[in-house]
């Protein structure tokens, strides 16, 4: 079959790669309809997260049940499913916590309590290095999809495959990024970064109740996606120091609840890599410290951009003194699914207009060079096998 291959940062090509196979019970075949370019895959394409070896990329994947395993008892071969980003057995310890993401069963190689550089990650992702499982992704013809009947969720054919796709990752994390900060109503939620986990943060503030919605980036064509997708007022953070912005437009006192939906791939100074080789450091942190300085004294800040390393300046006195509530990781999506399947089927919410680029398979190792470097408007891209 045709797949999307990392071989080592920046080179990323389209292959031919073996069938995969049934290789538990529990296991179904998967053929893709779409599947789509996260902006935390170009963590592995830049080399933040190492990967030591070839790996089918992808973890946001639809498609038709093509064969299933003799364990599975809840899917049959032609049903049509999305699958959560999150590889979880649904019966450890943290599965029966509701904490999918933590499950103890999928990454039997990795897993561990300390959450640490290395050994001890959580539990398993779709096509997200060896320190996630070395699951082969969805960017491709077929995939294997493990514990089945816990994961995949069948679509209505109402619905097309655009208006599901982001069901398995960016709406189900923007959903988390304000589930977490447990709107009462009324609230201004500020969002940094209009890429397309951000703007599903905003569309989320609005369903669960928030006042005022505002999303701050430094690039002019993200900012007007945002405004046209999710309506809401934006900041550009290159025109303007977006803290003081905001602490302006809300009384002096600063926002009710800050999403950093960017993470550690933020733009950054010589300086700062600089100091990132001789601290062993990734990226920068200069997001979550804007949320740190925007966010009002007991107000919230919550962390979906994914951070891979420490980092030596976090500002513990900053949390301390202001009294910020802190919540991140990566999502329960498991948790959330069946009611945001609804808000979609019942047109509470709509998905696709972040799409900006809708290609073939083929043409997957260009959309990834456009879209790492933000060129074409690139904001989403779908890709079709």
């Amino acid at each position: 079959m045709k797949a999307l291959v990392f071989h080592k940062p920046k080179d990323v090509r389209v292959d031919n790669v073996d069938d995969p196979i049934i290789e538990e019970a529990g296991d179904v075949i998967l053929k893709v309809t779409s599947t789509a370019i996260c902006g935390s895959d170009l963590h592995i394409y830049n080399g933040y997260i190492p990967q030591p070896h070839s790996m089918v990329m992808g973890h946001e994947f639809m498609g038709i049940v093509e064969e299933v395993g003799s364990g599975v008892s809840k899917l049959k071969v032609g049903d049509r499913v999305v699958v959560p980003f999150p590889i979880s057995c649904g019966t450890c310890h943290f599965c029966n916590m509701s904490l999918p993401t933590h499950c103890e069963n999928s990454n039997p190689e990795m897993y561990g309590p300390e959450g640490g550089l290395a050994k001890g990650k959580g539990g398993a992702l779709f096509g997200y290095t060896d320190l996630y499982g070395g699951y082969s992704g969805g960017q491709a013809e077929y995939v294997r999809v493990p514990y089945a009947d816990f994961g995949p969720r069948k679509i209505s054919d109402n619905l097309t495959d655009d208006q599901a796709l982001f069901l398995t990752d960016i709406f189900p994390t923007g959903w988390s990024a304000i589930d977490w900060a447990e709107l009462k109503g009324g609230e201004t939620v500020v969002v940094f970064g209009c890429g397309p986990v951000g703007i599903m943060a905003m569309k989320s503030a609005w369903l669960r109740g928030a006042g005022r919605v505002i999303g701050v980036d430094i690039l002019d064509y993200r900012l007007e996606k945002a405004r046209l997708t999710a309506n809401v007022e934006t900041i550009n953070g290159k025109d303007a120091d977006a803290v003081e912005v905001i602490r302006n437009m809300t009384g002096g006192y600063g926002a009710d609840v800050c999403v950093d939906a960017v993470g550690m791939e933020t733009e950054h100074s010589f300086w700062a890599s600089a100091k990132n080789l001789i601290q062993g450091e990734m990226g920068s942190m200069m997001t979550l410290q804007r949320c740190f300085d925007a966010v009002r004294r007991g107000g919230t800040v919550t962390v979906v951009g994914v951070y891979g390393t420490p980092f030596d300046n976090f500002p513990l006195h900053q949390w301390f003194d202001k009294g910020i509530k802190l919540r991140g990781g990566q999502a329960p999506v498991h948790n959330y699914i069946d009611h945001l399947i609804n808000l979609v089927e019942t047109g509470k919410v709509t998905l696709e207009d972040v799409i900006t680029h809708k290609v073939a398979l083929s043409d997957a190792a260009k959309m990834y060079d456009i879209f790492n470097k933000k060129e074409d408007n690139c904001v989403k891209v779908v890709l079709k096998p």
